[in-house]
């Protein structure tokens, strides 16, 4: 077997600790990396996209340093796979796992018609630390709930991360390529992606040096300060996992041995990435996460759901009258990215003190995150509103100015993001300003407003609507 292998990246941009990669060029044959801009990349949210190309040019420069090369095609996957094939002469074809339903079902159908035309196909894991049909309980079926599923995982091995290759065999000929450029996969962000871009730390090696510097002078830390939205106590790998910069086994294993050696903030950080891994646990158990409510009984609901909603732009807008909802909402906006309290502050406001549906904040976190993640979304958002694992609706009505007290004690993170009120505002809190469409209309001078929904009205009336629920 001389023939190339085409290896498709997908959400594992990295070099090192790639499975795929390695087996590719363990084999001896030349390696062909590819990227593909089809329909499920199209379908993304705005900041996922751009977020994604800042990524793909940095794998680039990766291979390029490597003696490889790498190749960008627009449309759908199975037709750009066969052309490729047709150009290259390629014998086999070798990706990752997603463990996402779309991209499973395509990658089930391309793996039959290649087959069936007798090419190769493998796939490999890389995107997770256990395959999710590999974690059982007793009985044998999936876990629901997190806490058993942790005391399953935590003391399994998922083996050492993988090395990069010194060097990857190149073909003979190169296939034509599109220039990423072409695809202008930032366009969405408008004039925000300039802002954002000032806040994304983009690429393999600097996630790796994000790991380092983490586990260095944070994770002791990590298991109090990483609730703190007015410290920097968290890893702020997020961004870096999602596309697969780094793997999830790297930086399982990097947090071993401040683990071993007592740490507490180092077994947080390994909980944390369980979390991680049991929201594809679920998806893929039970792929109705993404779409609809986890606990069905709960789509008797009464949920208002209309996006269009003007109390739902004031929300969008970081304009509830709430400041630390509005806070959280203007960080979203001018990183791409949201403290994780926050995360919880300002959708428990939406799904609870508005009553407005989950599905609502689901999309506009996955228009706007650039650390967007289909099952961890999902599941955030499921578990905050009530409907999802985990979840207990009623003590789980957040007080934005409790939290604010316990969570944001300085007043830092709100005078970092809201500009209003303020005779000298930070850069971060004016820099709103430059990235929202100008169709809003807003101005840092403006007044603030008045809550959209008051804590104790809207409170009430959350809990008055789970007394009378139908299920």
């Amino acid at each position: 077997m001389t023939s190339p292998i085409i290896l498709w990246f997908r959400r594992d941009l990295r070099l090192a600790d790639h499975p795929a990669l390695t087996e590719a060029v363990a084999s001896g044959r030349p390696v062909i990396p590819v990227f593909l801009h089809d329909d499920l990349l199209a379908g993304q949210g705005a900041a996922p996209r751009f977020r994604i190309g800042l990524s793909l040019a940095a794998l680039a420069a990766d291979l390029e340093n490597a003696g490889s090369r790498l190749i960008l095609r627009r449309g759908a996957a199975l037709p750009q796979i066969r052309k490729l094939i047709d150009d290259t002469g390629a014998g086999a074809v070798y990706w990752s796992r997603a463990y996402v339903p779309d991209a499973d079902r395509r990658d089930r159908e391309i793996a039959a018609a290649l087959g069936a035309a007798g090419i190769e196909t493998r796939d490999f894991p890389g995107h997770l630390l256990f395959d999710p049909d590999s974690v059982e309980t007793k009985t044998g079926g999936p876990y629901k709930v997190f806490t058993p599923y942790w005391k399953a995982v935590r003391g399994r091995d998922p083996g050492a991360p993988l090395p990069a290759p010194g060097a990857i065999p190149a073909p003979g000929a190169w296939p034509e390529s599109d220039r990423l450029e072409s695809w202008n996969l930032a366009q969405g962000m408008a004039r925000g992606a300039a802002v954002v871009a000032r806040h994304v730390t983009v690429g393999a090696e600097a996630a790796a040096r994000r790991l380092d510097a983490f586990l260095d002078q944070r994770v002791d830390d990590y298991a109090t300060a990483r609730d703190f939205a007015d410290r920097n106590g968290t890893s702020g790998l997020s961004e870096n996992l999602t596309y697969g910069e780094i793997s999830p086994r790297a930086c399982w294993a990097a947090a071993q041995h401040p683990r071993d050696a007592g740490s507490t903030g180092a077994e947080t950080f390994l909980k944390e990435l369980a979390w991680r891994e049991f929201a594809y646990h679920l998806l893929h158990h039970t792929p109705r996460l993404a779409t609809g409510n986890w606990r069905e009984e709960w789509d008797a609901f009464p949920w208002r759901d209309d996006p269009e909603a003007p109390d739902v732009l004031a929300w969008q807008q970081g304009r509830t009258g709430i400041p630390m909802v509005d806070a959280a909402m203007r960080e979203l906006y001018v990183t791409g990215r949201m403290h994780n309290r926050a995360r919880m502050i300002a959708g428990s406001y939406l799904t609870k003190h508005m009553m407005c549906h989950w599905k609502i904040g689901r999309d506009w976190f996955a228009d706007c995150l650039i650390d967007w993640d289909p099952a961890s979304n999902a599941m955030g958002w499921q578990w905050v509103a009530g409907s999802g694992p985990d979840a207990s609706p009623f003590f789980r009505v957040f007080n934005p100015e409790g939290q604010r007290a316990k969570f944001d004690p300085s007043g830092g993170y709100v005078r970092a993001w809201l500009a209003e009120g303020q005779l000298a505002p930070p850069d971060t809190a004016l820099s709103f300003f430059e990235a929202v469409p100008e169709s809003w209309g807003l101005a840092p001078n403006d007044l603030y407003p008045d809550p959209i929904v008051p804590l104790d009205v809207g409170r009430e009336r959350a809990l008055e609507a789970y007394r009378n629920r139908d299920f």
